[in-house]
């Protein structure tokens, strides 16, 4: 028989563009050697320009994929993403909580490219109170940083992202990975933070244009490379590398944001073949 690759479950909407979403999981953890396993949280109704609509699915039914997944095989890590309601939120929190030892990879996804809303106040509290204490690594970008430790905040005194990162950190959340693709900076900085505060800080050349799914992207690649076995420190930053690439081989299919490439690699192959034939 051949040997199992690492079982990464995924709880993502679904999106028909491949850009973003359950498609982006999938793309990823395949193109890093991993098999996907897909709950799907909601159903959207989208295109590389912003999203129109989200249709959840109920807790129940996230429960029950999950369960039934988890039942018939050995799963190593989770990733969560758009999950689209409380009732999803506490559902997936249920079901998380029965494998403590499983890390958890939380991609906040509290708002689409173009700003649509994806997340209200109650979907943060619940998020913060639910599914925070149980995460292993969180990727929110900036924006979402700020707003996730503004929730119900009694000033409207503006945190630093150390501030936030601190924040979500004293909530239960063991690691805390703040991108920085929204700052005004010339790359892009991404810390890790934990409870003593930075783990690592990496630069990265700030791509032209704006992409569809890097959040997802990224975050699936760092369950991707824990499944593999690499510590936080180093899985982070390989995930890093996997996702700038994948941006920097984006294309742009649809009159709105890029699609990052995550199988640039096998087309590199493809055409370096191509070059070698007489």
């Amino acid at each position: 028989m051949p040997k199992v690759p690492p079982l990464i479950l995924t709880f993502s909407a679904s999106d028909p563009t491949g850009g973003a979403g359950m498609q982006a999981d999938i793309l990823t953890l395949s193109s890093m050697g991993c098999h996907p396993l897909s709950v799907v949280t909601a159903i959207t109704v989208q295109d590389t320009v912003g999203v129109e609509d989200v249709l959840p699915m109920e807790g129940e039914w996230i429960v029950d994929q999950a369960r039934c997944l988890l039942e018939d095989m050995p799963v190593t890590a989770f990733k969560v993403g758009l999950i689209g309601s409380v009732e999803g939120i506490a559902a997936i929190a249920e079901v998380v909580a029965d494998y403590p030892d499983i890390p958890l990879i939380l991609d906040p996804v509290l708002a689409s490219g173009r700003g649509d809303d994806l997340a209200n106040e109650d979907m943060l509290s619940a998020l913060l109170e639910m599914l925070v204490p149980q995460t292993t690594l969180m990727t929110p970008n900036s924006v979402e940083a700020l707003r996730l430790a503004m929730h119900d905040r009694d000033d409207d005194e503006t945190p630093t992202l150390e501030e936030c990162a601190e924040y979500l950190v004293g909530l239960g959340c063991e690691y805390v990975l703040i991108t920085g693709t929204h700052e005004n900076t010339p790359k892009v900085v991404n810390t890790l933070y934990d409870k003593d505060g930075v783990v690592r800080r990496d630069e990265w050349e700030r791509l032209p244009g704006s992409y569809h799914g890097s959040g997802c992207t990224l975050a699936s690649a760092i369950a991707a490379t824990l499944a593999h076995g690499l510590d936080i420190d180093e899985a982070v930053k390989e995930a890093q590398e996997f996702t700038w690439q994948a941006l920097d081989s984006g294309f742009r299919a649809g009159m709105g944001q890029f699609i990052p490439d995550r199988m640039f690699w096998a087309r590199e192959v493809a055409e370096n073949a191509d070059a070698d034939k007489p």
